[in-house]
Protein backbone atom coordinates (compact mmCIF):
# COMPACT_ATOMS: atom_id res chain seq x y z
CA UNK A 1 0.00 0.00 0.00
CA UNK A 2 2.98 2.10 0.94
CA UNK A 3 4.84 1.86 -2.23
CA UNK A 4 1.70 2.19 -4.30
CA UNK A 5 0.89 5.50 -2.95
CA UNK A 6 5.03 6.30 -3.81
CA UNK A 7 4.48 5.92 -7.10
CA UNK A 8 0.87 7.67 -7.36
CA UNK A 9 3.16 10.57 -5.61
CA UNK A 10 5.90 10.13 -8.24
CA UNK A 11 3.93 10.05 -11.11
CA UNK A 12 1.87 13.12 -9.77
CA UNK A 13 5.21 14.95 -9.49
CA UNK A 14 6.52 13.76 -13.08
CA UNK A 15 3.32 15.12 -14.45
CA UNK A 16 3.46 18.35 -12.97
CA UNK A 17 7.18 18.63 -13.86
CA UNK A 18 6.11 18.28 -17.29
CA UNK A 19 3.57 20.88 -17.31
CA UNK A 20 5.07 23.06 -15.75
CA UNK A 21 8.12 22.63 -18.33
CA UNK A 22 5.01 23.47 -20.96
CA UNK A 23 3.84 26.41 -18.98
CA UNK A 24 7.38 27.73 -19.56
CA UNK A 25 8.33 27.02 -22.71
CA UNK A 26 4.61 27.71 -24.84
CA UNK A 27 4.86 31.16 -22.88
CA UNK A 28 8.50 32.32 -23.48
CA UNK A 29 8.96 30.58 -27.61
CA UNK A 30 6.51 30.30 -29.98
CA UNK A 31 4.21 27.22 -29.13
CA UNK A 32 4.86 25.46 -32.55
CA UNK A 33 8.79 26.14 -32.51
CA UNK A 34 8.55 24.09 -28.73
CA UNK A 35 9.38 20.40 -29.25
CA UNK A 36 8.78 17.72 -26.99
CA UNK A 37 12.59 17.06 -26.51
CA UNK A 38 12.45 20.47 -25.26
CA UNK A 39 10.12 19.87 -22.59
CA UNK A 40 11.41 16.66 -21.64
CA UNK A 41 14.73 18.23 -21.12
CA UNK A 42 13.20 21.20 -18.79
CA UNK A 43 11.38 18.84 -17.07
CA UNK A 44 14.32 16.09 -16.54
CA UNK A 45 12.38 13.55 -17.77
CA UNK A 46 12.74 11.24 -20.92
CA UNK A 47 10.96 11.73 -24.29
CA UNK A 48 9.24 8.39 -23.47
CA UNK A 49 8.47 9.57 -19.69
CA UNK A 50 6.32 12.81 -22.00
CA UNK A 51 4.40 10.61 -24.38
CA UNK A 52 3.27 7.98 -21.07
CA UNK A 53 1.60 10.94 -20.39
CA UNK A 54 0.40 13.01 -23.42
CA UNK A 55 0.23 11.51 -27.02
CA UNK A 56 0.98 14.95 -28.60
CA UNK A 57 1.59 18.70 -27.68
CA UNK A 58 -1.33 19.53 -28.20
CA UNK A 59 -2.71 17.53 -24.94
CA UNK A 60 -0.18 18.80 -23.05
CA UNK A 61 -1.00 22.30 -23.84
CA UNK A 62 -5.07 21.44 -23.01
CA UNK A 63 -3.66 20.20 -19.58
CA UNK A 64 -2.20 22.86 -18.92
CA UNK A 65 -5.57 24.92 -19.84
CA UNK A 66 -6.98 22.43 -17.16
CA UNK A 67 -4.55 23.40 -14.78
CA UNK A 68 -5.57 27.12 -15.25
CA UNK A 69 -9.32 26.36 -14.85
CA UNK A 70 -9.13 24.32 -12.41
CA UNK A 71 -7.89 26.65 -10.00
CA UNK A 72 -10.48 29.07 -11.42
CA UNK A 73 -12.66 26.86 -10.55
CA UNK A 74 -11.55 26.65 -7.04
CA UNK A 75 -11.12 30.48 -6.71
CA UNK A 76 -15.18 30.26 -7.70
CA UNK A 77 -16.09 27.52 -4.98
CA UNK A 78 -14.36 30.09 -2.45
CA UNK A 79 -16.96 32.48 -3.97
CA UNK A 80 -19.92 30.93 -3.98
CA UNK A 81 -19.36 29.92 -0.62
CA UNK A 82 -19.78 33.40 0.82
CA UNK A 83 -21.34 35.24 -2.40
CA UNK A 84 -22.32 39.44 -2.30
CA UNK A 85 -25.68 40.08 -0.87
CA UNK A 86 -25.87 42.47 -4.19
CA UNK A 87 -26.25 40.53 -7.44
CA UNK A 88 -24.30 42.78 -9.67
CA UNK A 89 -21.54 42.72 -7.15
CA UNK A 90 -21.97 38.65 -6.73
CA UNK A 91 -21.73 37.92 -10.80
CA UNK A 92 -18.97 40.11 -11.41
CA UNK A 93 -16.81 38.69 -8.36
CA UNK A 94 -17.29 35.29 -10.21
CA UNK A 95 -16.45 36.37 -13.24
CA UNK A 96 -13.58 38.77 -12.72
CA UNK A 97 -12.11 35.69 -10.27
CA UNK A 98 -12.46 34.10 -13.81
CA UNK A 99 -10.42 36.76 -15.89
CA UNK A 100 -8.27 37.29 -13.17
CA UNK A 101 -6.62 33.92 -13.18
CA UNK A 102 -7.01 33.41 -16.96
CA UNK A 103 -3.14 34.14 -17.75
CA UNK A 104 -1.61 32.96 -14.97
CA UNK A 105 -0.32 30.30 -16.64
CA UNK A 106 -1.32 31.05 -20.10
CA UNK A 107 -0.31 33.60 -22.24
CA UNK A 108 -3.08 35.31 -25.01
CA UNK A 109 -1.45 32.87 -27.59
CA UNK A 110 -1.73 29.31 -25.82
CA UNK A 111 -5.27 30.32 -25.16
CA UNK A 112 -5.72 30.93 -29.11
CA UNK A 113 -3.74 27.57 -29.68
CA UNK A 114 -5.92 25.89 -27.32
CA UNK A 115 -9.02 27.27 -28.60
CA UNK A 116 -8.20 26.34 -31.66
CA UNK A 117 -7.06 22.82 -30.74
CA UNK A 118 -10.45 22.46 -29.23
CA UNK A 119 -12.53 23.11 -32.14
CA UNK A 120 -10.37 20.76 -34.69
CA UNK A 121 -10.92 17.71 -32.75
CA UNK A 122 -13.80 18.42 -30.14
CA UNK A 123 -14.08 14.53 -29.50
CA UNK A 124 -10.94 13.45 -28.99
CA UNK A 125 -10.37 13.29 -24.61
CA UNK A 126 -8.67 16.57 -24.53
CA UNK A 127 -11.11 18.62 -26.54
CA UNK A 128 -13.77 16.99 -24.52
CA UNK A 129 -11.65 17.91 -21.61
CA UNK A 130 -11.67 21.74 -22.83
CA UNK A 131 -15.48 21.91 -22.86
CA UNK A 132 -16.17 19.92 -20.06
CA UNK A 133 -14.43 22.89 -18.14
CA UNK A 134 -16.52 25.55 -20.00
CA UNK A 135 -19.16 23.07 -18.74
CA UNK A 136 -18.21 23.34 -15.01
CA UNK A 137 -17.84 27.30 -15.40
CA UNK A 138 -21.07 27.32 -16.67
CA UNK A 139 -22.35 25.41 -13.97
CA UNK A 140 -21.05 27.90 -11.07
CA UNK A 141 -22.79 31.07 -12.79
CA UNK A 142 -25.86 28.78 -12.51
CA UNK A 143 -25.09 27.84 -8.84
CA UNK A 144 -24.73 31.38 -8.25
CA UNK A 145 -27.93 32.48 -9.15
CA UNK A 146 -29.38 29.52 -7.23
CA UNK A 147 -27.90 30.49 -4.04
CA UNK A 148 -29.22 34.17 -5.04
CA UNK A 149 -32.40 32.96 -5.36
CA UNK A 150 -32.27 31.25 -2.32
CA UNK A 151 -31.29 33.83 -0.32
CA UNK A 152 -34.27 36.25 -1.70
CA UNK A 153 -31.90 38.35 -3.55
CA UNK A 154 -32.83 37.30 -7.26
CA UNK A 155 -36.45 36.54 -8.73
CA UNK A 156 -37.12 32.95 -8.00
CA UNK A 157 -39.51 32.85 -11.03
CA UNK A 158 -36.17 33.10 -12.91
CA UNK A 159 -34.95 29.80 -14.92
CA UNK A 160 -31.66 29.76 -13.46
CA UNK A 161 -30.01 27.76 -15.61
CA UNK A 162 -31.21 29.94 -19.03
CA UNK A 163 -29.64 32.58 -17.28
CA UNK A 164 -26.59 30.52 -16.35
CA UNK A 165 -25.69 30.28 -19.68
CA UNK A 166 -26.96 33.47 -21.26
CA UNK A 167 -24.18 35.41 -18.53
CA UNK A 168 -21.47 32.47 -19.47
CA UNK A 169 -22.25 32.57 -22.93
CA UNK A 170 -21.24 35.99 -22.46
CA UNK A 171 -18.17 35.99 -20.64
CA UNK A 172 -16.80 33.82 -22.87
CA UNK A 173 -17.21 35.60 -26.10
CA UNK A 174 -15.92 38.38 -24.48
CA UNK A 175 -12.89 36.21 -23.27
CA UNK A 176 -11.82 34.86 -26.86
CA UNK A 177 -12.29 38.69 -28.00
CA UNK A 178 -9.56 39.32 -24.87
CA UNK A 179 -7.11 36.78 -25.91
CA UNK A 180 -7.53 37.46 -29.61
CA UNK A 181 -6.77 40.86 -29.23
CA UNK A 182 -2.98 41.67 -27.99
CA UNK A 183 -3.61 45.37 -27.38
CA UNK A 184 -6.71 44.78 -25.31
CA UNK A 185 -6.13 45.34 -21.62
CA UNK A 186 -7.79 43.01 -18.41
CA UNK A 187 -9.25 46.52 -17.22
CA UNK A 188 -10.68 47.23 -20.46
CA UNK A 189 -12.41 43.96 -20.61
CA UNK A 190 -13.61 43.99 -16.83
CA UNK A 191 -14.95 47.39 -17.61
CA UNK A 192 -16.57 45.93 -20.88
CA UNK A 193 -18.54 43.13 -18.87
CA UNK A 194 -19.36 45.30 -16.89
CA UNK A 195 -21.60 47.38 -18.44
CA UNK A 196 -23.19 44.13 -20.59
CA UNK A 197 -23.60 42.40 -17.03
CA UNK A 198 -25.07 45.50 -14.87
CA UNK A 199 -28.83 45.14 -16.90
CA UNK A 200 -28.64 41.50 -16.88
CA UNK A 201 -28.10 41.88 -12.65
CA UNK A 202 -30.98 44.38 -12.35
CA UNK A 203 -33.50 42.46 -13.96
CA UNK A 204 -32.47 39.14 -11.87
CA UNK A 205 -32.53 40.84 -8.85
CA UNK A 206 -35.94 42.84 -9.93
CA UNK A 207 -34.78 46.22 -9.57
CA UNK A 208 -36.77 48.75 -11.68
Amino acid sequence: MAKTGLRERQKAAREERILHAAVTLFRTEDYRSVRIEDLAEMAEVSVGTVYNYYRTKGDILIACVAMEVEEVLANGRQILSAPPHDVEQALLGLIFGYYDHSLEYLSKDMWRQALALSIEAPDTPYGRRYWDLDARLCGQVTDLIRLLQSRGEAQRDLDASALGQLLFNNLNMMFIEFVKTDAMTLQHLRDTVTIQTRPIARMIAGAT
